[in-house]
């Protein structure tokens, strides 16, 4: 087996430089006699720390002075409620853009707190899923905010365009596309993501919020989800999920390294586009998302005859091709291609497919 590719949706890659950067302070961070997971997160290292991660992610996505980031607990799921709970008043209405699985569900969750509108957004023409024209979406006029979700892990649909909501605030769930390509932070009220797919391992959340969206929450909100509380107390309310914390960080340095989010961008759009050319140049596989909405962070495929399918998961994982099974709501293969994947990675992966069809293609 040749040096093993992770594919997995989440919690994904991280990069090999941070891994073995961690590795090499684990036990020792900075000559403190202890790993940064055991120091106070009050402490004076550890506070220099985190000031110097936000200040990294500040630079790499250009966030203005008046939008606070906040590093929290609970997941793109946590946030499912902590963004009607801060944003959403007893009296009002949200509207909630469906694209897919994790909008879909962000959704449902908000339904629990107030007045939603859901908006379905995808259409299938012709086989293929693409999402409508920003002028279709029955928009509410006196919605509080508009939320959605710019990519689908699950469905691999992405939207490139920041939707025209007007001037009501946009908040999005980048959970598995922030810091892949660059955005104007200032289209949006609030950005939030998990880290576990572009920024570090799961258990840290970033949320992203301008100022004057703050001091909304409702009096029920739970201490751990209220963003007024979270920017107050410098993401210290509560002690953080530190390790979390320094390996976002971590991560921070890496991508600076590599040249920030415009290069990053590049190699992105160069391994997505190779394989979706091996899918769309072959009569083994399939995708089913138009090419405006195709994901770069998670391709999802099917093998046009899927009694093949355990075959194709268990070579892969013997040639070091790992986590390539699809959501079990969808089924087929999926891919995930975050920023620290390689672009030797999706070399790899299209070699064996292209291999893997050649030997099967008798079945097909």
């Amino acid at each position: 087996m040749s040096a093993p590719f992770n594919f997995c949706a989440g919690p994904a890659m991280l990069p090999v430089d941070v891994m073995k950067k961690a590795q090499a302070e684990f036990l020792n961070w900075q000559d403190n006699g202890c790993s940064v997971m055991e120091m106070s997160h009050r402490s004076q290292p550890f506070i220099a720390l985190a000031k110097k991660a936000e200040a990294e992610l500040r630079q790499l996505m250009t966030i203005p002075e008046n939008y606070k980031v906040l590093f929290m607990h609970g997941g793109g799921r946590g946030q499912f409620s902590a963004v009607p709970l801060n944003l959403l008043s007893l009296e009002g209405k949200a509207d909630y853009l469906v694209s897919g699985s994790w909008s879909k569900a962000a959704a449902k969750e908000a339904k629990n707190f107030g007045n939603v509108n859901v908006i379905d957004i995808v259409e299938n023409e012709g086989g293929e899923k693409r999402v409508m024209a920003n002028n279709t979406w029955a928009l509410s006029e006196d919605a509080e905010y508009v939320h959605y979700c710019p990519n689908e892990t699950v469905d691999g649909i992405e939207m490139f365009d920041v939707p025209n909501v007007g001037d009501v605030p946009l908040v999005a769930d980048m959970s598995s596309t922030i810091l892949s390509h660059k955005i104007d932070v200032t289209k949006f009220g609030v950005i939030y993501a998990g880290a576990q797919k572009n920024i570090g391992p799961s258990g840290l959340t970033i949320v992203i919020i301008r100022d004057d969206l703050l001091g909304k929450a409702r009096k029920e909100t739970p201490c751990i989800l209220n963003y007024t509380f979270a920017a107050e107390n410098g993401s210290m309310y509560n002690t953080p999920p530190t390790f979390a914390w320094y390996l976002a960080g971590l991560v921070f340095e890496w991508l600076l390294a590599q040249g920030g989010v415009s290069a990053i961008e590049a190699v992105n759009q160069v391994k997505a586009d190779k394989l979706y050319a091996c899918i769309d140049g072959s009569d083994f596989y399939l995708n089913d998302i138009n090419e405006i909405n195709r994901s770069r962070m998670n391709v999802p495929f099917w093998l046009k005859d899927e009694s093949l399918n355990d075959a194709f998961l268990a070579e892969a994982n013997q040639a070091g091709l790992l986590a390539l099974e699809g959501h079990r709501s969808v089924g087929g293969m999926r891919a995930s291609i975050y920023n620290a994947m390689p672009l030797e990675g999706v070399d790899a992966l299209i070699a064996f497919m292209n291999a893997f069809a050649e030997r099967h293609k008798t079945n097909n």
